[in-house]
């Protein structure tokens, strides 16, 4: 396919990654804003939305932020039927308190994920490299895995200092996975 040739070219060959299975111990929580879109506007609507939160934040500063900035961008509620879902951009915070009118929170629950580091040669490479390893991981990967997909929090791109990096730049993307065989945890008893 034409996205994986391109990818290889801008970012390393995410087919030969094997995903670190690592247990979140602790939730993430973040502050920002977020959009409903979907696969045929994402590169459209991601880059708007980060600059009106770039904007917004100089005027409302996110509360409780961590030392050193890092922040998520998470997709939910992915509707396989029409391919929307939401994209959260979010600043990690070290609690959520009382937030003004215009953030949003979100908790990234603990659990299970399979990481992927995501390295494009050059910053401007991410949107590629990205969409390459989420068609990999999503079509490829999972399906001949021990593991299926939570729901929920689809997957979550985990942004710190080496995002920044002009050359060799890198991100985790967390995907939320549970072994097959395993009920999810929305059909679990609870009595």
């Amino acid at each position: 396919m034409w996205i994986d040739a391109v990818c290889r070219i801008l970012a390393h060959d995410i087919r030969q990654v094997i995903p670190a299975i690592l247990n979140l111990a602790a939730p993430i929580q973040a502050v920002d804003l977020e959009v409903r879109t979907d696969l045929r506007q994402v590169h459209h609507d991601v880059p708007a939305l980060g600059k009106y939160s770039s904007c917004a934040r100089s005027e409302w500063p996110v509360p409780h932020p961590r030392a050193s900035r890092t922040f998520v961008a998470a997709r939910k509620g992915h509707d396989a039927e029409s391919g929307a879902f939401t994209y959260f951009l979010g600043e990690v915070v070290t609690q959520i308190g009382s937030l003004p009118d215009r953030w949003l929170s979100l908790v990234i629950p603990v659990g299970t994920y399979a990481v992927f580091p995501i390295r494009p040669r050059r910053k401007a490479g991410w949107p590629v490299a990205l969409t390459a390893a989420r068609r990999h991981i999503y079509r490829r990967w999972l399906p001949t895995s021990d593991y299926l997909p939570v729901g929920g929090i689809d997957d979550f791109e985990y942004h710190d200092e080496r995002s920044l990096r002009r050359s060799g730049p890198e991100i985790d993307l967390y995907v939320a996975i549970r072994p097959k065989g395993e009920r999810s945890p929305s059909t679990r008893n609870t009595a």
